[in-house]
């Protein structure tokens, strides 16, 4: 701190202000209450500013400040006792620096009160004109010699003159603030790229903020190591946010319009590299866009910028919330849609390939996820299952698995609806293991068990035909022989089994689907003797598949071993359920 001024005298003050207000304003009455001056001359003059009274000497105001001087110079003015001097920055605080100053008494100046001191001083215009060492001289030795000579005093000056618009603008405090920070940044950031200076810039006001990173770039700053710093802001300004759509929104509307400013600043600052964010902090972004309600520009934005790194998410990334509460599904899938497409449209050409295995994976277990909704139409599932291409599904078990999961959560679908689910999965795509459970899975509709049936029963030709004897020279011992020659023989039995339902299967369906309309109906003496009796319960369809299927050795056992003993296994329950959810 720097002391302006030796003490000379005392000054007694009075606070002449409302009783309801004196509270509110204790800190600044103690204050002025300690202020050092005569005791001999009574105040001729009371300065209002704010809700604050000072009764204090006109001659000591009028030596220093221009301001004041012309105001008893007006000829309308010449007895006023009384005057108000509205708009002073810093208020009665801002006020009390430059009374201190005019009695000459101990002044203290420090980063926290230095932006004040000046801007108070230019508006009362205490300027050399007036006196010499005045408060406006004073102040702007201390900027130069010693409040902009570090990054920590630059950024809490500037902090200040924040609070201090529009006078901090006119003694151009803001630009030399900003113009410091930023050659001290990178001058530093040449020799080691760390973030040592974000903490002193998160307090900032956004606008201050933003035209300290502008002035960061020009100066030659990689836009790049940007990062960190906005990191760091998003997570102190939009604290609190509640981004995962647990609650409806409980925001105060000027508090949800500042922070919706904020977000949409920070969205126009983030590095055009990639991997400069991460994916994570992009979602976060994203889920508070849709909170605040920000530009639809905005939201496209980060939509565009996760796309891009789309690969590197995992399933948490993605599970954005619709934040609707009147029978809407839980998750925004349109957005997570339109993600997927803007990745698959334009960077999917210049990814790894495993990236794009990754990307068909994390869609198909987002599937799976909201496939259990159940206010998510057929229709958006079957819209959302033929954005995920082919080419990036190495197998179709997830997409089982999501589509088993949707039925079990949907069972009054229509059959249409049904079939159209089913068939957004290639059964020749599925693994034996979900090949097995598919074939008892009693959702499925029976065209698409037939088709399980039937590549398994190519599979197991393919490797009953198989040159597998081949590889029989390399065993040492006959026992390895052996085995292999059982396992051989073993699946041959399967496969004539195999063969065998699968045409009873296709039979059977040939005559369901036979018209039943000229048959000619030939009533036996059973059937008159059961007539006015209710008709039994026929058997179902999928019933009959289900056990005739359970009969199927490969469908049993994943590992392709036969059971000690399949006595019982005939008759399923036909309550039974199969699900992979």
């Amino acid at each position: 701190m720097v002391d302006v001024h030796q003490e000379r005298g005392e000054l007694t003050i009075a606070l002449h202000m409302p009783a309801a207000k004196k509270d509110l304003t204790s800190d600044s009455m103690r204050r002025i209450s300690d202020w050092i001056s005569s005791q001999d001359i009574p105040s001729d003059v009371i300065v209002c500013v704010g809700d604050v009274s000072f009764p204090i000497h006109k001659f000591p105001l009028v030596s220093k400040c221009g301001y004041i001087k012309k105001l008893f110079l007006d000829t309308k003015n010449t007895d006023v006792s009384v005057v108000e001097i509205p708009d002073v920055p810093g208020g009665p605080e801002g006020f009390e620096l430059a009374a201190k100053f005019c009695y000459e008494t101990d002044l203290e100046l420090s980063t926290e009160n230095i932006a004040m001191a000046r801007c108070v001083a230019e508006y009362l215009e205490m300027t050399e004109e007036y006196a010499v060492g005045n408060l406006v001289s004073v102040t702007e030795a201390y900027l130069n010699e010693s409040g902009l000579k570090s990054l920590s005093g630059a950024a809490c000056i500037l902090q200040s003159s924040g609070n201090l618009l529009p006078v901090s603008e006119k003694v151009k405090l803001i630009d030399r603030c900003v113009d410091a920070i930023a050659c001290m940044v990178t001058e530093e950031s040449q020799i080691s790229v760390v973030d040592w200076w974000a903490e002193d810039l998160i307090g900032l006001r956004i606008d201050i903020f933003k035209r300290v990173l502008l002035a960061l770039v020009s100066s030659g700053f990689k836009q790049f190591a940007l990062g960190p710093v906005l990191m760091l802001y998003a997570q102190k300004c939009l604290r609190g946010l509640e981004i995962y759509g647990k609650s409806k929104k409980n925001l105060d509307p000027k508090q949800e319009h500042e922070k919706r400013i904020v977000l949409e600043t920070i969205v126009g600052l983030l590095p055009r590299e990639k991997n400069a964010i991460s994916i994570s902090f992009l979602s976060m972004l994203l889920r508070a866009a849709k909170y605040l309600e920000t530009t639809v520009a905005c939201r496209l934005d980060l939509e565009k910028r996760m796309s891009l790194q789309l690969g590197q998410a995992v399933l948490e990334d993605i599970l954005i919330p619709s934040f609707c509460f009147d029978g809407d599904t839980m998750f925004d899938i349109d957005t997570v849609q339109q993600i997927l497409m803007n990745y698959f449209e334009c960077y999917s050409k210049d990814a790894f390939q495993s990236d794009n295995e990754n990307v068909g994976k994390l869609m198909e277990s987002f599937l799976a996820k909201i496939a259990a909704d159940r206010n998510l139409l057929a229709s958006k599932f079957i819209s959302f299952s033929e954005c995920i291409p082919v080419a990036a599904r190495v197998t179709d078990d997830g997409m089982y698995r999501a589509i088993d999961i949707y039925l079990k959560a949907h069972p009054a679908i229509s059959d249409m609806d049904r079939k159209k689910v089913c068939s957004l999965m290639d059964c020749q795509k599925l693994s034996r293991e979900a090949r097995a459970h598919a074939a008892q899975n009693e959702r499925l509709p029976v065209q698409s068990v037939v088709q399980v049936l039937y590549y398994e029963q190519q599979r197991l030709r393919e490797m009953d035909s198989s040159p597998i004897i081949d590889h029989v020279s390399s065993h040492n011992t006959l026992e390895a022989q052996k085995s292999l020659s059982d396992e051989i023989m073993s699946l041959k039995k399967e496969n004539q089994e195999l063969k065998f339902e699968l045409i009873k299967m296709k039979t059977r369906l040939k005559e369901i689907e036979q018209p039943t309309v000229n048959k000619p109906k030939v009533k036996n003496a059973t059937e008159t003797a059961a007539a006015g009796k209710p008709p039994l319960p026929k058997k179902s369809l999928i019933s009959s598949v289900t056990k005739k299927l359970g009969k199927i050795t490969p469908f049993l056992h994943a590992d392709g071993f036969l059971p000690s003993s399949t006595k019982g296994r005939n008759k399923p329950d036909k309550d039974r359920r199969h699900s992979v959810a």
